[in-house]
């Protein structure tokens, strides 16, 4: 991408490259330097194509330029992160042409993570390339006064590459530990290029303490397990003693923000010893600042979530209902439980049937199709 400048030409580099691989390897072997093999050969790919195509003798200079281009910084996936997060773009299309070079998600995993039809999420992506490649932007990370510029956008591009990696949108694993593990190594990168600024501490610190209860949200055959029924024994300890060092730190600058909310919340809940003992009247007051700071349908349905632990099944629907999110299945996931909870049990089943429909990942699936096949007919309680 530095020495290129144009998306469509390295993506297209990039394929012909691994499919040379595919087509070399299984009789040459695999070369000492797999990348190494992988860059060169896209490049010449590159390099091919802009002299086919050129017309004046300065592409053929410009190729032999390139082909002399330094070697790539160990960095590079956080300067391209920078790139695509040009504040000429718009923020959703930062995020979205973001997540789909470099999240490791396809653009229907997009579109579902960014609650925007398919159709839609595609064009921004294309408007994005061109629009990078058109401007020139450079590839590389802004200056430190250009940073709070781009920082939201980043920030919310790594979120959601672990949001992914936690409970994926689609396949048969509820958990992609490979984007759990990238998202925390940029995050820790972050933290390196900007250790004063709260909100990268924040986002750090919510990674760090969901990751900690990873192991405890499947079974040992790959089944779903809710946050009240885990075995916090297996919670890694460790790593909730480092989100809880950072929170404390966010605390003491004083200057809160959504990442750093939403980092208290999972520190509370790390914080106790049972699902019984969860101080959810302070999760409700957490979500009222987060409401105010960033407020969203997604937030606001987490809100009720932890009202009604609080003030009962019924206040939660009722907050619930004025929810719009009706291609959510969490959404429809959350009204059963509640309407079960309340003993209305033959609309919990009719929910739990629309927020199976709505899953695209197996193991929710199977969860919320278990949930609604136990639930008796003349109780408010599972077998």
């Amino acid at each position: 991408m530095r020495s290129f400048g144009d998306i469509d030409l390295v993506e297209e580099a990039v394929q012909e490259a691994f499919a040379a691989a595919l087509q070399r390897w299984p009789d040459d072997g695999v070369p000492p330097s797999p990348a190494g093999w992988i860059i060169t050969t896209a490049r010449n790919h590159a390099i091919d194509r802009l002299r086919r195509e050129a017309k004046r003798a300065e592409k053929h200079a410009e190729a032999d330029l390139i082909h002399n281009a330094p070697p790539e910084p160990p960095d590079d996936r956080l300067r391209l992160i920078f790139t695509c997060c040009h504040p000429a773009l718009a923020r959703h299309a930062q995020v979205a042409l973001t997540l789909r070079l470099l999240g490791g998600l396809g653009t229907p995993e997009i579109a579902r993570a960014l609650l925007v039809p398919e159709p839609t999420l595609a064009q921004r992506i294309v408007r994005a390339k061109n629009k990078i490649r058109d401007a020139g932007i450079p590839y590389r990370v802004p200056r430190d006064e250009d940073l709070p510029d781009r920082l939201a956008a980043v920030l919310a591009v790594v979120y959601l590459i672990f949001n992914e990696g936690y409970a994926a949108s689609s396949g048969g694993d509820l958990v992609r530990d490979d984007l759990c593990v990238e998202a925390l190594r940029l995050g820790r990168m972050l933290r390196g290029l900007m250790p004063d600024e709260p909100e990268v501490a924040g986002l750090l610190a919510l990674m760090i303490l969901s990751a900690a209860r990873r192991p405890a949200r499947v079974d040992a055959a790959g089944a779903l397990v809710p946050l009240p029924s885990q075995d916090r024994s297996r919670w890694d300890r460790a790593a909730i003693a480092e989100g809880h060092r950072l929170v404390r730190e966010c605390l003491r600058r004083g200057r809160p923000g959504p990442y750093q909310i939403q980092a208290a919340i999972n520190a509370v809940h790390t914080d106790a010893p049972s699902a019984e003992a969860t101080d959810w009247p302070q999760i409700v007051q957490l979500y009222d600042q987060l409401m105010a700071l960033a407020p969203s349908p997604v937030v606001e349905l987490n809100r009720a979530v932890a009202v009604a632990e609080v003030d009962g099944p019924d206040a939660g629907l009722r907050l619930v209902e004025g929810v719009s999110l009706p291609r959510y299945h969490v959404l429809h996931a959350v009204r059963a439980d509640l309407l079960r909870r309340a003993g209305r049990l033959a609309e919990a089943r009719a929910a739990y049937a629309t927020a199976a429909e709505l899953a695209g990942n197996e193991a929710e699936r199977d969860y919320l199709l278990s949930r609604r096949s136990t639930i008796l007919s003349g109780s408010g309680m599972l077998e």
